[in-house]
């Protein structure tokens, strides 16, 4: 009940049309609504602070992720896909993609038991489906809740207000990590949990991608706007389950870009 009822408030609080203006505007496609960046002062400076620890922190410790051998990265980033899931399946099912939810978990259950964990793939050796993650703020978003404005967050980079109260739910609500577990065991997934597998999350998304980061901002005349128009495209494009995504090296998250 406490699900629902947070749920059910965030969901009006998205309804709400955000009229600040600004002339930072980005048309996503034909029948979606200009994103407007309504905080691009503060935007700017978070993103410029958010650089700042990138090249201190984040970098390096990526750099030195990719230095570890292939099949370690490999199988952990297959391991983070298929935690990935506990997210995916109740959005699967909140959006009514039933079937999408039942291969999901399919996809779940072997990769977590024959795959050990899930650092082995082994629904894909199976000819599953290809997997295509879901969140909360892709949910908020097929119920026809808007974006509201764009914002940058500390650490965490580009979001929209929808995306960050859809953020939100995982952590308040506890769903599903909070009931991830078996036979009542309800700390098997806790919110430590939550945070270190985003934390190796955003390290192994980093190290993918050094390379396309450094050339977008070579040839960007603002990397600030490119970022901003890459992840507003690559949202709209995941939210109406769209073939003509954003390409990226892996095609599971926004920050995998390609930069041609």
């Amino acid at each position: 009940m406490k699900k629902i009822i947070i749920t059910s408030i965030i969901t009006a609080l998205l309804s709400i049309n955000v009229n600040a203006g600004t002339d930072g505007e980005n048309n996503i496609s034909k029948n979606a609504k200009p994103v407007k960046d309504c905080f691009e002062k503060l935007n700017r400076a978070t993103f410029s602070l958010n650089k700042s620890l990138d090249n201190v922190i984040f970098e390096p410790v990526a750099k030195a992720y990719r230095v570890l051998p292939s099949p370690i990265r490999t199988g952990t980033s297959n391991a983070l896909e298929n935690l990935s899931s506990l997210v995916t399946v109740p959005n699967n099912v909140l959006q009514g993609e039933l079937k999408k939810a039942g291969i999901n978990t399919g996809r779940f259950i072997i990769n977590t038991t024959i795959g050990i964990l899930g650092i082995f793939d082994v629904a894909e050796k199976m000819n599953f489906p290809e997997y295509e993650k879901e969140d909360y703020g892709q949910t908020f978003g097929t119920w026809g809740a808007g974006a509201g404005c764009y914002v940058v967050l500390p650490i965490l980079g580009p979001s929209t207000v929808r995306d960050t109260l859809g953020s939100f739910v995982n952590i308040v609500g506890g769903d599903p990590w909070y009931n991830a577990s078996v036979n009542g065991n309800n700390h098997f997934l806790d919110d430590d949990h939550y945070v270190i597998t985003k934390v190796l999350t955003g390290i192994d998304f980093r190290a993918k991608n050094i390379d396309s980061f450094e050339n977008l901002e070579k040839n960007s005349v603002d990397f600030y706007a490119s970022v901003r128009s890459l992840y507003l495209q690559d949202r709209q494009q995941k939210i109406a389950n769209s073939n003509l995504t954003t390409e990226t090296m892996n095609d599971g998250d926004w920050e995998e870009i390609d930069t041609k």
